[in-house]
């Protein structure tokens, strides 16, 4: 995936503020379409099919949140939550909406383009990857890395980018124990600024989605271990 054919959505009812994200990621040589309302913004999602969507929390027509939810149930792309909500409280419920990041209010600017850039990077590395197996088959479940989709009782299941890698990673090392450190600086890179909240949240979505409660344990005070059913 070439740098000029990424394309961000910036969903961003405050039009200053688009701007500037619209000129930061255009200067990048990314190409960037803005929407103004959660409504506008599906819609865009659409018709724009964008690899990465920078969406705010506070619109005017439906919540952030809500349209997080829709975009995650409708494409398996990377979603950065832009708010003015700090509180850990407000990140760890949009990170349970389906975020992948969630970014403060005020923003540098530079901080922004840093971490759309990770995510691609490292979401683009899985896609491209050329010695990845086709599939890997777990009892009633198949996930193909190529196509990068779960299948479970026959029945396509969908995960957000940073779900699927950190399921891949936990089935392709069976029975190891990883902390939350090292989880996010595998799945989510050394320069993620969140914090290790975060890899609860993914493994509790990861639990729910497909039925895995007892496969991935929780080792107390430790991390996590994926324990392939006998």
């Amino acid at each position: 995936m070439e740098t000029e054919q990424i394309r961000i959505l910036v969903i961003e009812d405050e039009k200053p503020i688009a701007d500037i994200l619209e000129y930061g990621f255009k200067k990048e040589q990314f190409k960037v379409r803005s929407a103004y309302t959660g409504a506008d913004g599906l819609k865009a999602a659409d018709d724009f099919l964008p690899h990465l969507v920078i969406l705010d929390w506070m619109l005017p027509d439906l919540s952030g949140v809500d349209v997080c939810k829709m975009l995650t149930e409708l494409y398996n792309i990377p979603i950065v939550m832009l708010t003015a909500r700090g509180s850990i409280d407000d990140k760890v419920y949009g990170l349970e909406s389906g975020a992948d990041d969630y970014i403060t209010k005020p923003f540098d600017l530079r901080e922004v383009i840093v971490r759309v850039k990770t995510i691609l990077r490292r979401f683009g590395k899985a896609v491209k990857g050329q010695d990845e197996e086709r599939e890997i088959h777990i009892k009633d479940m198949v996930i193909s890395e190529r196509e990068r989709t779960v299948c479970q009782c026959k029945e396509y299941i969908e995960l957000t980018p940073k779900e699927f890698d950190l399921l891949v990673w936990l089935v392709k090392n069976p029975r190891q124990v990883f902390t939350r450190v090292h989880l996010l600086d595998e799945i989510w890179g050394y320069d993620f600024m969140g914090d290790t909240r975060t890899v609860d949240i993914h493994i509790q979505r990861l639990r729910k989605k497909l039925h895995m409660g007892e496969s991935i344990v929780t080792v107390f005070g430790v991390g996590y271990k994926y324990v392939p059913e006998e």
